[in-house]
């Protein structure tokens, strides 16, 4: 009794279940120890950042330890350092077997980005609604007798001028192609009763000569009428050239120059009412784009009169020649077909460089020429 300790927390080593204690007793110790030393022996930089080589074999320990069922697609994984500027990030999608680091701060530079279409037309649309509007008001104030008008009394008389030729010269033509067409007419009877005449001139021989005699005056009637057609026709696309193209191109640039007229006078009138009002902060960018957009319609109005006063100028230098020729043929055509003279008739036509037709076959109308 005396060789046992009082002590009755004591164990005895020797017995067998005491070892089986104490066995217990270590491992338990171990593993609340165990924490401690794992995190000692993780290596640091100078810096305070991991290992490179560490983390990797973190990484790579972590990604074969995720759950056969969840797949690298669907998982994005981040590790951030001690910095807070980089991160490691597995994107979604297939695995390139490397991890990409992505900056994640810092200053963000944006390139510069293109100006969207859409943008760009709704602006085309505002300025035109607007210079829509602007030259609207004008056209009305001008027509109520309350907005000012811009006019060059020379040039306007010119335009006014040439308005009234075109209407007479698409009479002309509209009288000449009636004519045309009667002439055809009148020329195709011919030539159908002059082989009527020569039918009848070999079937009746006591009228053998009087048939005869018919049939070549028609005949030759038909053939005068056919040169004389030529003639008529080759007047009447001169002259619808000279109208239709010529004038009617020159017309256009005058309406061309109408509208710019009519955007001057209407930003010169917006101009002219925003110097009659307050001088603010407000008002004087407003002004000052006012006077901008004044000045540029005031080139185009002034470029536009130039032109105008240009193809007038040679419009009127080609109507003489063009008329002039084309009224002598006319003439000379006229009166050598009813005075009977066949060789003047003729030489008219050579003169003007026109193919003669031949005899006999059916000459088209100008209308069917079109």
């Amino acid at each position: 009794m005396s060789g046992h300790s009082n002590d009755p927390t004591a164990v005895d080593e020797s017995h067998p279940a005491a070892e089986e204690v104490l066995s217990d007793s270590e491992d338990i110790a171990m593993a609340q120890e165990s924490p401690k030393n794992s995190a000692a022996e993780i290596p640091v930089t100078s810096n305070g950042e991991l290992e490179d080589s560490r983390e990797r074999s973190f990484k790579r320990d972590l990604k074969r330890s995720l759950p056969v069922g969840l797949g690298l697609s669907e998982t994005q994984i981040t590790s951030h350092g001690f910095d807070s500027t980089k991160e490691g990030v597995i994107e979604a999608g297939p695995f390139q077997g490397s991890v990409k680091m992505q900056q994640k701060s810092g200053p963000v530079v944006l390139a510069d980005e293109v100006k969207n279409p859409a943008m760009e037309k709704l602006e085309l649309v505002r300025k035109w609604s607007l210079n829509t509007y602007k030259c609207t008001r004008q056209i009305i104030s001008e027509k109520l007798g309350r907005g000012s008008r811009t006019v060059d009394l020379e040039l306007e008389a010119q335009i006014d001028i040439l308005r009234d030729n075109k209407k007479k010269y698409e009479n002309i033509l509209r009288l000449a192609q009636t004519l045309s067409t009667q002439l055809y007419q009148m020329v195709h009877t011919q030539r159908q009763l002059g082989d009527a005449f020569a039918d009848l001139s070999l079937k009746s021989l006591e009228l053998h000569e009087e048939f005869g005699y018919n049939a070549d005056t028609q005949k030759l009637l038909a053939k005068n009428g056919e040169t004389l057609l030529g003639a008529i026709n080759f007047f009447i696309a001169s002259v619808n050239t000279l109208v239709n193209k010529t004038i009617e191109d020159t017309l256009m640039t005058v309406k061309q120059y109408e509208s710019a007229r009519i955007e001057y006078d209407a930003y010169r009138t917006d101009l002219e009412e925003l110097n009659l009002g307050p001088r603010d902060a407000n008002t004087l960018p407003k002004i000052e784009q006012s006077q901008q957009q004044f000045q540029l319609h005031k080139e185009k109005y002034d470029k536009m009169r130039n032109d105008v006063s240009v193809k007038l100028k040679f419009l009127e230098e080609n109507k003489v020649k063009v008329l002039h020729n084309q009224l002598v043929l006319f003439h000379n055509a006229i009166a050598a077909y009813f005075s009977g003279n066949q060789k003047q008739l003729e030489q008219t036509l050579k003169q003007f460089h026109i193919k003669l037709k031949t005899p006999g076959v059916d000459a088209p109308s100008w209308l069917e020429e079109q």
